[in-house]
């Protein structure tokens, strides 16, 4: 009896032991890996092409032209692409020059930067404004009701609008729900990466001569606006992209489209939410980048930022980065923790990182 007590004892031992260790092998895991290269396959090579808006959603890949052309492809056959083009005779607008995409539930939405601004809900126009100034650079969802699109300084304030109802119809938010709007202030049509939306909250990257955040925590009812140390002064000049890995930790980058080079206060990070922001990698490369985003699955550890002057990667929160390619990119999505896909001046390309 004894000895069949010991037996049980020592097995029940056995058992925690070895979930012990898996529960290590587990953690051991799921340790982020360093990147330090990358592979680039050419998707598709075009000098006509010029891209600065990608999604990737259901294994589908979806680019938006600067004359209206929507490209899809799946992950599985990149070599089998679909090409829509989107005009409006009743506008007068055959080729719309886009630079924003959002796609969900497979509906694809996308909005002209020029006067009319004309908003595409899977190529119908859902909605018109026209103004000489009028210019829309980037739109998103929270979910598959409500989104939005951000745009320059208009009559008073940034542009915002707003949909509830999945996109049908859109309505613009009053200035009164702004505080202290500032002439000089827009945002730039660089990669679509202008809004970071994590659950039901928002964060808008505004650049120019002015360049701050607008945040909104209740879906874009409500916003609060926050100064930030990046490089601003001049209308080349502010954050180009955004990118929250979760809704404490968020990176920001741009810097001066004409001086590429300069690496001055370009970089910005936040762990709070981005209720504070401070300056990191200051007069280290990378200069200008029009689009960063977090590795998925990284514990917000690594970033890969893109830009004309080509492929950055930071495994140390942005603190420091290696150059990995002079390939040249205006965006960038990812698919999966290694694989994403990019697009630019004449290309689509799927990147591989290791």
């Amino acid at each position: 009896m004894f000895s069949k007590q010991i037996l049980l004892i020592k097995f029940f031992f056995l058992i925690i032991s070895l979930s012990i260790l898996n529960g290590c092998q587990t953690n051991y895991l799921k340790i982020p890996i360093k990147f330090s290269k990358v592979d680039i396959k050419h998707v598709l090579l075009d000098s006509t092409l010029n891209i600065r808006a990608l999604e990737i959603s259901d294994n589908m890949i979806y680019n938006a032209s600067s004359v209206g052309e929507i490209y899809s492809f799946s992950n599985d056959k990149t070599d089998l692409i679909n090409v829509v083009q989107y005009r409006s005779k009743i506008d007068s607008i055959l080729n719309p020059n886009v630079r924003s995409l959002a796609v969900y539930n497979k509906n694809i939405f996308t909005i002209t930067i020029g006067n009319p601004a004309l908003l595409f809900k899977n190529g119908k126009v859902v909605y018109r404004e026209k103004n000489d100034k009028v210019f829309y650079d980037s739109i998103d969802f929270w979910n598959e009701k409500e989104g939005l699109a951000v745009g320059d300084y208009l009559n008073g304030c940034i542009s915002v609008l707003i949909t509830r109802d999945g996109g049908d119809n859109w309505n613009k938010l009053d200035c009164n729900l702004f505080n202290e709007p500032l002439t000089n202030e827009g945002f730039f049509a660089a990669s679509d990466t202008n809004i970071s939306i994590v659950n039901n909250k928002v964060w808008l990257a505004s650049g120019g001569v002015n360049s701050r955040i607008y945040f909104s925590d209740d879906k874009g009812k409500s916003w609060k606006i926050i100064d930030t140390p990046i490089v601003q002064g001049e209308s080349t000049t502010g954050i180009f992209s955004i990118d929250f890995y979760d809704e404490y930790n968020g990176f920001a980058i741009g810097g001066d489209y004409t001086k590429s080079s300069k690496n001055t206060s370009n970089k910005i990070i936040t762990s709070n939410g981005g209720n504070t922001w401070k300056v990191v990698a200051n007069n280290k490369d990378p200069g200008y980048r029009s689009c960063v985003q977090y590795f998925p699955n990284s514990r917000g550890n690594s970033l890969v930022a893109v830009g004309f002057d080509g492929i950055d990667i930071s495994n140390d929160r942005g603190n420091t980065w290696e150059h990995v390619s002079d390939e040249s990119f205006y965006t960038i999505r990812f698919l999966d923790e290694i694989t994403a896909y990019a697009a630019g001046d004449g290309k689509i390309s799927k990147l591989h990182f290791k």
